[in-house]
This record gives structure tokens, C-alpha cells and sequence, in this order.
């Protein structure tokens, strides 16, 4: 299988104000100049982590979903980010994960962040989501559910595959913890036997400051990119698959794993 290569956006982003974020992004990915498999973007890429849905909340297929569908044609990427969804009546975190053919999956934030009041406003989800992408299975999640293991976790099953090669986490995690984001994503990545994304913002944010620390993460919890923290910046990190796998037949941790289930919530 191939190596991926993922470009990350870390970046400050205009507080509840989606058009104006929609120009902002038209200008950085118009400076890419590698060939992305994969193009991440924040938790909220278009208002920043809001209260306040029935202000910014956009429909299924509305402006901004539109916007990535055209941007991952022209890209000939998948594009991915959470954004603020109205469906049904209910709000959502939601990701989209859009294709260059317009074609798209979602996934609805699981763990909703009631610290701030985020359970009060929004729906949370109640399925995993586990795309392919030439030939990875990535698992997508959204900024509060990296505290979460067992929603997290890898699998195995007998016929020798694992349920996903990469965890994704899109994210508006404070500077104040960032020493907890770091060591989140490197403890993800060791006990599930997979790479992991993470994608965090930077800037301010309704009087929160945000510090980045996005990087790529390799199996062993090295982290594979050069993003400096607390800084605008791009890049794109390649995924070698062959040390994946090399690992994964070498030090075979994963054939010791607890077996369970997780209940669904009532």
C-alpha cells in the first residue's frame, strides 16, 4: 500500500464569521505546492468553538459544504474539518470528510464538551466513523473524544485486519492544556498501533488562547511533522506505510488486546 500524504492547517481563525474564514482558508490552500492526499482543517473551521449555533449553523449541503466540495475537486484531495450543522431541528459538531468527487461522509462529535457548556447546545453523536483512503481506513473524532480510550480504540479481527490504520482528531484545544493534548495523542497512537492526526488550532478565541501543537504521530509516538506551536503554519507531512506495517508484524501488542464492547448510550 501507498504512503499518505497529509497537509495540516494550523491556523487562528475568525471568531463566528464563516465567509471570512471561508477567504481565509481560499488563500492557504491556494499556497500548497505539494500533492495531499488528505487536507486537514480545525474543529469548527468556520466560527471558531461557538455557544451560540442558531447564530452560525448552516444547513447540509449549504455554503461551506459546497466551498469544500469545490476545493477538494480543485485539490484532487479529501478535505476535511468539523463544522456547525443544523439538521433536523438539532445542532451538531460536525465533521465532514468530502471527497474530490463531491461525494462525502460525516461524523458527529461523540463526547461533547460540558466544561463549556457544549451539551447544552449541541447533539451528540452515536456512531463511529472509519473512511478509507487509498488503502488506510482512518477513524475521524473531534477535539474532547482524544480523552476518551475506549471510544477510540483499535481493533483486530481474525482475518489479520485492524479497524483503522489512522486516528484523526480535528480540534479547538486550549493552550492551557496542551501538555494533555500532547501526551493524548502519543498515548493513542502506542496502544492503538496506528498513526494519529491531530489538527488544533492557534490564535484567540471568546478570550481563549489556543496553541496549536498539531503534528503527525507515528505507531512508537513520534511525532513525524515540524508545526511549531502557538504559530500560523502549513505543511505536509508523508505517512510511510511500510513502517506501519513493520511494526505492526514485529511488535505484536495488538494480538494482546482486552476484547469488549462499548454499550450504546440509552
Amino acid at each position: 500500500m501507498q504512503n499518505l500524504n497529509v497537509h495540516l492547517i494550523q491556523t487562528a481563525l475568525h471568531w463566528e464569521d464563516p465567509a471570512q474564514n471561508r477567504a481565509m482558508f481560499d488563500d492557504k490552500l491556494a499556497e500548497i505546492t505539494t500533492s495531499p492526499d488528505l487536507v486537514v482543517l480545525p474543529e469548527m473551521f468556520t466560527t471558531g468553538f461557538t455557544m451560540n449555533p442558531e447564530h452560525v449553523a448552516e444547513p447540509m449541503g449549504g455554503e461551506t459544504m459546497q466551498w469544500m466540495e469545490q476545493k477538494a475537486r480543485m485539490l484532487d484531495a479529501v478535505i476535511t474539518g468539523s463544522l456547525v450543522i443544523k439538521d433536523a431541528g438539532k445542532y451538531y459538531n460536525r465533521l465532514i470528510w468530502m471527497l474530490p468527487d463531491g461525494k462525502y461522509q460525516q461524523y458527529d462529535k461523540k463526547h461533547l464538551f460540558t466544561f463549556a457548556g457544549e451539551n447544552k447546545h449541541y447533539t451528540p453523536g452515536r456512531d463511529k466513523l472509519i473512511v478509507e483512503l487509498n488503502g488506510w481506513r482512518i477513524m475521524p473524532v473531534i477535539c474532547y473524544d482524544l480523552r476518551f480510550p475506549a471510544w477510540c480504540r483499535n481493533s483486530h479481527d481474525e482475518q489479520g485486519g485492524f479497524a483503522y490504520d489512522c486516528l484523526l482528531n480535528v480540534a479547538n484545544w486550549p493552550g492551557s492544556r496542551s501538555h494533555a493534548w500532547r501526551v493524548l495523542l502519543m498515548a493513542r497512537s502506542i496502544e492503538n498501533q496506528a498513526y494519529v492526526i491531530g489538527l488544533n488550532r492557534v490564535g484567540e478565541g471568546n478570550g481563549i488562547e489556543y496553541s496549536g501543537d498539531s503534528g503527525v504521530i507515528d505507531p512508537k509516538g513520534e511525532n513525524l511533522s515540524n508545526i511549531p506551536p502557538y504559530k500560523e503554519t502549513a505543511e505536509t507531512t508523508i505517512m510511510p506505510r511500510c513502517q506501519l506495517d513493520s511494526f505492526r508484524d514485529t511488535f505484536r501488542s495488538w494480538a494482546d488486546w482486552d476484547l469488549f464492547e462499548l454499550k450504546p448510550n440509552e
